[in-house]
């Protein structure tokens, strides 16, 4: 008999609530995290959108370490001297599963863990899980960590976008460099009034999320972000690195200081303290570079599946692990009650994933990856466009002023209207 029903593979988002189904279901399961405790290797920029975790934790809201409730979406195009901002708050955005929050993913990931265990799930921390056991047809029955095998029914690889288990457990190579961003984040301690009134929020309770195209990463392929939290403000940068190894204008900790020190984001955390400094690697590819999901013996979900995507204007990674690991979770536990932990028994959990948002929304934005990365002049050039019309109608210096048209002219002839039609049918196309 094997040690466990299940084995997952890693305390994030997916893992922990893989785990909570399972034990939730009468399950013997063994949650493995090489960190320390649930969240020590994780990094992100910091939000949550609620819907999917309301789905496993209907109360979330009064147990979760929670950080704020974002209410303002900002969203900036920045060029070396200046910065264009939209800014905006909507009541549908404060409806209950449509609400979003900013979090901290060492006590989150620590409380989702927590959850696992109350559930009855067994959990070791500090441990790395180097390699697969398999059978003599080839089946996934367990993991080996240091001289140990421990062996299960099924094994739930959630162990993140840098996965050493993938090419074992379902024969997918390595995504390319053009797939994966790299992260890097700085946690700003600040008094909670004082960044409620720099971002105009209605309380300590609520916050914004900003996003930043342009000068945040050289003009290169990539963004900045800063979210609100609690006492503190989140605030980093990802960038494509392929895009930073070919075109590279600065090494990603210099993109990230010189971003701090942008006229417009150096007043948000001016007088701050630096309690924290992550990075960590970001799978932007989508469905481009998604391995196979499920195997024999083995489930793949979150980040080791590559589920994130970024848009510019909206970056979703925890909803779709959570998911993602419901599904694993309850899945996992149907095929251990049927006796059949076969890659086609376990088929259900792909088909779950086709019948919820994570595979339809991963679907419907597949060529956005490749645009992005194509759209040069998205951080490179109509930031400064856009600086310089915006100049043209609030620089007012006392001489003559000329027609809107006359100085719109010159400023859109630099980008050129063919280049700009090229960019608008391509970003329809993808969006």
């Amino acid at each position: 008999m094997a040690d466990f029903e299940a084995i997952v593979v890693g305390a994030g988002c997916a893992g922990s609530v893989a785990a909570y189904e399972l034990a939730r279901s009468g399950k013997s399961v063994l949650l493995i995290e090489r960190g320390n405790y649930a969240g020590a290797k994780n990094m992100t920029g910091g939000r949550i959108y609620s819907h999917s975790l309301a789905k496993v934790f209907p109360d979330f809201e009064q147990e979760a370490p929670l950080e704020r409730k974002i209410t303002h979406e900002k969203i900036s195009l920045l060029a070396p001297d200046a910065c264009f901002t939209v800014d905006f708050s909507s009541e549908a955005m404060l409806a209950p599963n449509s609400d979003s929050y900013s979090v901290l993913r060492a006590p989150f990931d620590q409380w989702l863990a927590s959850k696992a265990e109350e559930a009855g799930a067994e959990a070791i921390y500090g441990i790395a899980v180097e390699s697969l056991v398999k059978d003599e047809t080839g089946k996934v029955i367990g993991v080996k960590a240091g001289e140990d095998e421990i062996t299960a029914d099924v094994v739930l690889l959630c162990d993140g976008v840098n996965s050493r288990l993938t090419k074992q457990a379902v024969g997918a190579a390595r995504p390319p460099a053009s797939g994966i961003a790299v992260g890097i984040k700085q946690t700003i301690e600040l008094p909670p009034s004082v960044i409620t009134d720099r971002v105009l929020s209605g309380s300590d309770e609520e916050g914004a999320a900003w996003l930043f195209a342009g000068d945040a990463t050289k003009g290169t392929f990539g963004g900045g972000f800063a979210y609100t939290n609690k006492s503190s403000i989140s605030i980093g940068l990802v960038a494509g690195i392929e895009a930073t190894m070919n075109h590279g204008r600065a090494p990603v900790y210099q993109m990230l200081e010189d971003f701090k020190q942008h006229p417009a984001i150096a007043p948000l955390i001016a007088g701050g303290k630096v309690v924290e400094h992550s990075g960590h690697m970001v799978p932007e590819g989508g469905l481009s570079i998604m391995p196979p999901l499920v195997g024999d013996g083995v489930l793949l979900a979150g980040e080791s599946a590559m589920m994130c995507i970024n848009l510019g204007y909206q970056v979703r990674g925890m909803d779709f692990a959570i998911a993602a690991g419901m599904h694993a979770g309850r899945e996992a536990a149907r095929a251990l009650s049927a006796g059949d932990t076969s890659a086609q028994g376990l088929q259900g959990y792909t088909a779950a994933l086709e019948n919820c948002f994570v595979m339809q929304d991963l679907r419907q934005f597949s060529k956005v990856p490749s645009f992005m990365e194509g759209f040069h002049r998205m951080f490179d050039g109509y930031p400064q466009a856009i600086r310089d019309i915006m100049n043209t109608m609030f620089v007012v210096d006392g001489e003559p002023v000329r027609p809107l048209k006359k100085n719109l002219k010159p400023v859109l002839g630099q980008i050129g209207v063919v280049n700009m039609a090229r960019d608008a049918m391509g970003a329809m196309k993808a969006l």
